[in-house]
């Protein structure tokens, strides 16, 4: 037993004091997978071919909704999630351009209130997968890795447009689902400011549906838009650590039940912590937390996660 905690510890270059401590940290997780969409630094330039594998858990627990359409009073779920996604970067007309996409998989239980109804139920499945493009358009130059080391973030403008398709675990006779069975596209703008070694990031955005023809029991689900800002608060430290203080607000999305209107309109708050620990050359931890209160209907709960980040590079020192 003591080879293999040695064997471990020197897999990932740690310290046996650092390594218990994450250790301990992932033994916390009993608090969270959706952290309301919070990604500090996504605008943040990159030497052109780079390349990012990621792969996530988390857990949560309360009123997580994996559909954001659905209105369930007392909701109460214990939701287990895993979520693997790859990114690349590329060189658009000069600018920086991302390309990313993530597999969700989860599994859980979920206990409510729907309409008079009391409903129970377990998954356990894929989630839709997430495509996304990404590009900088002020401030951050398409850069091969050797210029790269000598640029000087101040300001970026990039925008982004995410689409969610509707790929994961459907059943039409069944309220809650992991998959959505309809298209969601989600636009956003977001500027970064960086002071010495502190970095500002804000976010406008929106989350757009197509209609769900085969929703529950056979009826057509229509949502208005929900829009979305973000603010990141980020502190540098040595050795490629990061600290970001998140916060997150959501409004809209009123949903239509065959033209019927639901008591549905989401409004609600979330804050997080997000931190990057570099464990060794080209591995990255993330560990976040997150938490929150909703004014009105929508998603209210806790989060704890950590994903691992491996990255390389393309030779593209020309």
């Amino acid at each position: 037993m003591q080879k293999t905690k040695a064997y471990l510890i020197s897999i990932v270059g740690l310290n046996p004091v650092v390594f218990l401590s994450i250790i301990f940290l992932l033994l916390l997780i009993a608090n969270s997978v959706r952290a309301q969409e919070f990604e500090p630094r996504s605008l943040g330039n990159l030497p052109l071919k780079s390349n990012f594998a990621i792969i996530g858990y988390g857990y949560s627990t309360g009123n997580v909704l994996l559909d954001p359409s659905i209105s369930i009073e007392n909701l109460d779920a214990r939701v287990h999630g895993f979520a693997a996604g790859y990114l690349r970067t590329f060189n658009l007309f000069g600018k920086l351009a991302k390309v990313d996409a993530v597999l969700p998989y989860a599994f859980g239980d979920w206990t409510g209130n729907y309409e008079g109804i009391d409903t129970a139920t377990s998954r356990t499945g894929f989630g839709d997968v997430r495509l996304r493009i990404s590009v900088n358009l002020l401030g951050s130059p398409a850069l091969n890795r050797s210029k790269y080391l000598s640029y000087d973030q101040k300001f970026i403008l990039g925008i982004s447009l995410q689409v969610i398709a509707p790929t994961g675990q459907y059943y039409s006779d069944k309220l809650m689902n992991l998959g959505s069975n309809r298209w969601t596209f989600r636009p956003q703008l977001g500027i970064s400011q960086t002071l010495n070694k502190w970095l500002f990031e804000f976010y406008v955005g929106g989350w757009f549906f197509t209609q769900n023809s085969d929703f529950w029991g056979g009826n057509t689900l229509k949502q208005n838009p929900v829009g979305i800002t973000k603010l990141h608060v980020i502190h540098s430290f040595p050795k490629a650590v990061w600290l970001a203080v998140d916060i997150g607000y959501g409004v809209g999305g009123a949903t239509f039940v065959n033209g019927i209107k639901k008591d549905s309109h989401v409004s609600g708050i979330r804050f997080g912590l997000t931190a990057m620990v570099k464990i060794k050359k080209q591995h990255f931890l993330k560990l976040y937390v997150v938490t929150g209160a909703r004014f009105e209907k929508g998603t209210d709960y806790d989060m704890l996660g950590v994903a691992y980040q491996f990255n390389w590079f393309a030779n593209n020192t020309n």
